[in-house]
């Protein structure tokens, strides 16, 4: 599914025209793909809001409506003010909605690994997202990860990772997906067993500690 999003061309370049858009809440943003010219466009930055709003964020396929023409595009690289960190400038890119494009695709974890709950672990995400390779109109909006299984032991790869159909991994297969954390509650249990035998009381006839061997 698309999502329509229109755009404004013939914008002026250059740093004091982009801050005056931008004060007036209109993104400087470029258009570029094969077999066309980049071209310099505007979009409202509520537009884009609502644009990627949906379930698919920043990897929506969005039809660009630009001057006459509509392009099948998506969000390659958008670019935020250091200090306010909203959107200052967005790269889109043209694309085929027939071919394979890389994308990096969120994970979401499911279940409950009871095993880790038992012991006191944490199921903890070791990457945020994995780039995949799979057709424009068959992008995932996420790449969803079943914990249920996992003990303290266990570590998710890549390409211990069932995908989709149609989507193939582009991530290093070794990359690791999911681990599992030790809390500070079930590390101190070894050092609190060993303290606890410490302080057992010594066998029968054995000195007690600190004592001094009876004279023989």
């Amino acid at each position: 599914m698309t999502t329509t999003l229109k755009t404004n061309v013939g914008r002026t370049t250059g740093s004091p025209e982009a801050r005056r858009l931008r004060g007036a809440d209109h993104i400087p943003a470029v258009i570029y793909g094969a077999g066309m010219q980049p071209v310099s466009i505007t979009v409202e930055r509520r537009d884009l809001r609502i644009a990627l709003s949906g379930p698919a964020g920043t990897n929506t396929i969005l039809e660009l409506q630009v001057a006459d023409k509509t392009y099948p595009a998506i969000v390659k690289d958008m670019q935020r003010d250091p200090v306010k960190r909203n959107v200052s400038h967005v790269d889109f890119m043209q694309i085929d909605l027939s071919k394979e494009i890389v994308m990096s695709v969120p994970i979401h974890l499911t279940g409950t690994a009871k095993a880790v709950v038992q012991e006191g672990g944490l199921v903890d995400p070791a990457v945020d997202r994995v780039e995949i390779r799979a057709a424009a109109n068959n992008i995932p909006n996420e790449i969803v990860i079943d914990v249920t299984n996992m003990n303290m032991n266990s570590i998710i790869r890549m390409e211990d990772i069932t995908l989709p159909k149609g989507v193939t991994a582009v991530s290093d297969p070794d990359l690791v997906v999911v681990t599992v954390l030790v809390t500070s509650t079930q590390s101190d249990k070894p050092a609190a067993a060993g303290e606890a035998a410490a302080g057992e009381a010594p066998a029968a006839g054995a000195p007690a500690a600190g004592d001094k061997p009876a004279a023989s």
